[in-house]
């Protein structure tokens, strides 16, 4: 047999070893080492609407709950399963000061009291010794976060500047459609893989320009000079690229634990700093969504951002066109839901990527050592939370 021959047969991918994932940077549930880490900062879990008095499906970090919002107008998060005979309490029913399950009618308060064993001896003898799992929520930014960690461990839901400070004829708008994700709400892959995609600046102008075409603008769709940064938060991305005027076209991305995409508009609508912020919800293992805050002038402004592909919205696209046109969903669920990190082959344009990894698994050596993950803060009087983020031009 010649060389020629020899090297044709060999490296089939029957000779692959079998694969495998790092499930301690992707598992999000109780007592795994990254569902521990996610626990130990505040997510947004809807929008402020989303808390009425209809009692509402959320799903988070693999963790089935409800949310509520009793008469007085507290929001409540509790564990959808009762604690008394295990039926959903997303059948329940809301009323002044509580949510009653529909099984048996025991009825808790926004955090988790049992006020009411209507079915037993004078009420409920024992109600003051059961109580519905449950966690703290907080409104702000027209979001509604939630914490799901250890009570003894709770920091203050940060601020954050670009979101505080308003120019004028800006308010802030939350949306919960997943901005940025580049298809349905719900996105059916692993949350790394899209977290990982805020620092991964080559693919814009391959994946969004050249491949599928220009979906952004002109600007974006150039290749840039790319400098990579760990920050107090995260990992920050300094792109450049060169302007026929002369000028530099200077973009700053960050990445921030716990899972902000801090990305300024891919329109390069304005030069200046971030509008927006988004969280990379994970839903459970295998799925994530976005929510997103920004700075708007009017209603629906954040929609707007929304991408599209041969001049339609990713659910107008025929399955044909989903192939012909690929954006984030496509070349992220394409991965699987959960990638196989062993079959991976990194080049110098994926230090970014490298860094983000880096960065968790530190993250996760720290809380195992008993210390607190970065980016979180005790604090109650702590200014708001500063970002680099955004489009600039300079001079050169």
């Amino acid at each position: 047999m010649n060389v020629t021959q020899r090297d044709r047969d060999l490296g089939t991918a029957y000779a692959m070893k079998p694969p495998s994932t790092r499930t301690e940077l992707t598992a999000v549930g109780r007592g795994t080492p990254m569902g521990e880490l996610l626990r130990r900062y505040w997510h947004p879990i809807g929008l402020a609407g989303d808390a009425a008095d209809t009692p509402r499906k959320i799903r988070a970090l693999g963790e089935d709950l409800v949310l509520f919002r009793d008469r007085h107008g507290r929001p409540g998060l509790l564990h959808a399963r009762c604690c008394h005979r295990g039926t959903t309490l997303y059948y329940g029913k809301v009323e002044e000061d509580g949510i009653r399950c529909c099984y048996h009618g025991w009825k808790f308060d926004t955090e988790g009291h049992c006020l009411e064993q209507p079915c037993e001896p004078g009420g409920g003898q024992f109600k003051d010794k059961v109580r519905q799992p449950w966690y703290p929520v907080m409104e702000r930014y027209g979001l509604i976060f939630a914490y799901l960690g250890p009570a003894e461990k709770k920091p203050v839901l940060p601020r954050y500047e670009c979101l505080e400070k308003m120019d004028d004829g800006e308010f802030v708008e939350a949306d919960d459609s997943s901005i940025g994700g580049g298809g349905p709400v719900i996105i059916p892959c692993n949350w790394l893989q899209h977290f990982e995609n805020v620092v991964d600046p080559y693919h814009v102008p391959v994946l969004h320009g050249s491949f599928s075409g220009p979906q952004f603008t002109n600007m974006m769709a150039a290749m840039p000079d790319v400098k990579f940064e760990m920050s107090p938060r995260g990992v920050t991305v300094r792109s450049i690229r060169n302007q026929e005027d002369g000028k530099i076209f200077y973009r700053v991305t960050e990445a921030a634990l716990p899972t902000l995409r801090v990305v300024p508009n891919p329109r390069v609508a304005q030069f200046a700093r971030v509008e927006s912020i988004g969280w990379t919800l994970p839903v459970d293992d295998t799925a994530f969504r976005i929510y997103v805050a920004g700075r708007v002038r009017q209603r629906g402004d954040i929609g707007r951002m929304r991408s599209k592909f041969n001049g339609k919205f990713w659910w107008e696209m025929t399955e044909q066109e989903h192939q012909q046109f690929p954006g984030d969903y496509e070349a992220q669920v394409g991965q699987g839901a959960v990638t196989l990190h062993s079959e991976e082959h990194f080049g110098q344009s994926d230090r970014g990527v490298l860094m983000i990894r880096r960065m968790l698994a530190d993250q996760l050596d720290a809380i195992a050592a008993g210390h607190d993950p970065i980016g979180v803060s005790f604090d109650t009087s702590a200014p708001p939370v500063e970002f680099e983020a955004g489009n600039f031009i300079r001079e050169v």
